[in-house]
């Protein structure tokens, strides 16, 4: 089922806000793709060079199964939840600090087609609890990213309930909930791998900067 948006939070791990010189937010910030920034894997990373760097960000992603508006209970929240992967959340770096310094909204740099790549969904049964979840990202075989959903600023489920005061979520929307430390421009050719943390297996997916 393809989403009627991609949710993405910003600066939910307190490590990334520093590292790129932002302030730690007092409530969640969001911004959303549209659908048509869906790639698949097999198709890479592609995008127009001359709009200058692109930027990985490997976030935990959330299918929503169920209808969730106007929610303030975050367990309950939490069912909303069906599966869970992996997902890039690329970035146009150049165009994004250019409209920031402007205090423009991000979309050119965020919402672009391909902007947005998500593994295979894989079923909570096989996961350890959402606020356990453990994953990476590796570039040609070096670990660049390590996200920890026990270091979230905000809770999976508290997330959920303020996406959902203003925004309701449909079921097969995605929930991307940001990003660790460790962000960076991609290069030609590299491979990228993410890697999710499952209860007897790790779930892996692979791609290619074009």
């Amino acid at each position: 089922m393809r989403p009627s948006k991609i949710v993405c939070l910003v600066r939910t791990y307190a490590d990334h806000a520093h590292e790129l010189g932002n302030e730690i937010p007092e409530q969640p910030m969001i911004f959303m793709k549209p659908p048509s920034a869906l790639a698949e894997l097999d198709d890479g990373v592609v995008w127009n060079k001359s709009l200058g760097s692109c930027h990985y960000e490997c976030e935990l992603s959330l299918r929503i199964d169920h209808v969730l508006k106007n929610e303030t209970d975050p367990k309950k929240a939490l069912q909303a939840v069906g599966a869970v992967t992996l997902g890039l959340d690329l970035t146009l770096r150049d165009i994004q600090s250019a409209l920031k310094a402007k205090a423009q909204s991000w979309e050119r740099a965020k919402a672009y087609d391909g902007s947005c790549i998500l593994g295979e969904w894989v079923e909570l049964s096989e996961l350890p609890e959402l606020d356990k979840i453990e994953y990476r990202l590796e570039i040609d075989g070096k670990i660049r990213q390590e996200g920890r959903t026990k270091e979230l600023l905000f809770s999976i489920g508290e997330l959920l309930c303020d996406i959902s005061q203003t925004s309701t979520l449909e079921k097969g929307d995605v929930v991307m909930t940001g990003t660790p430390a460790g962000v960076g421009a991609l290069n030609s050719n590299e491979q990228l791998k993410m890697i999710l943390k499952g209860k007897t297996q790790d779930f892996c997916w692979k791609t290619t900067v074009r």
